[in-house]
């Protein structure tokens, strides 16, 4: 097995809920089937988020992003990382699907449930385990290892083009990983947390097979 790894492992505050805003309801099974189609839509066609992006633009008062019925958002770039991100979806050419794997979507809830009741942060689980640790213990994977984490949003699409935008985030790790053309195989989880309301976490590798039950 290659165990090569890579660098990008830094997570960003995607998202930090101003006083008084609470989460609705979240079907979180529901959310992880959203995030994966997501994910390998903006893949296979990058630039079909090139319009939604830009509708963007109207809702930053500042750093402070405003949206109806969500959360404000109180980003480090403002406006600009937006820009930036919309430039890099129209000249990202389509990469192939992912495939979810069952034990990679164990591995990420591992991490979820470490993390979301005390509303912890980071890669490093509370047992002292990496992304490849968790991913290990499900099966057996070959080429690298990646895992991108969003705190706060409840909307697949959300999740997914704020780690392509990726604001505050200076190398651009997680919008990398998105686009990795290594990477072949995902799990998702998402479930509640303490201080940022929701949680997701995806776990990435360049193929991965199930353990044997």
């Amino acid at each position: 097995m290659n165990t090569t790894l890579l660098a990008v492992l830094t997570f960003g505050l995607l998202t930090t809920p101003l006083a008084g805003q609470q989460s609705e309801t979240v079907d979180f099974q529901a959310l992880v089937r959203e995030i994966i189609a997501v994910h390998n839509r903006i893949r296979e066609n990058p630039r079909e988020f090139v319009s939604v992006l830009s509708g963007w633009q109207g809702a930053f008062e500042g750093r402070l992003r405003h949206q109806p019925g969500l959360p404000t958002l109180r980003t480090v770039e403002g406006w600009s990382a937006v820009e930036e991100a919309i430039q890099f979806l129209q000249e990202q050419e389509p990469i192939g699907p992912l495939r979810a794997w069952d034990g990679m979507h164990r591995a990420a809830q591992d991490h979820v449930n470490g993390q979301g009741e005390d509303g912890l942060l980071g890669h490093e689980g509370e047992d002292g385990s990496m992304p490849w640790d968790r991913v290990s213990r499900y099966g057996t994977w070959v080429g690298t290892v990646a895992e991108n984490i969003s705190y706060g949003p409840a909307d697949a699409q959300e999740v997914l083009l704020q780690l392509v935008v990726d604001d505050g985030v200076r190398d651009r790790g997680h919008r990398t990983n998105i686009f990795d053309p290594q990477f072949g195989a995902v799990g998702v989880a998402c479930g509640p947390h303490a201080t940022y309301r929701v949680m997701c976490i995806i776990v990435y590798a360049g193929a991965f097979a199930n353990q044997e039950r």
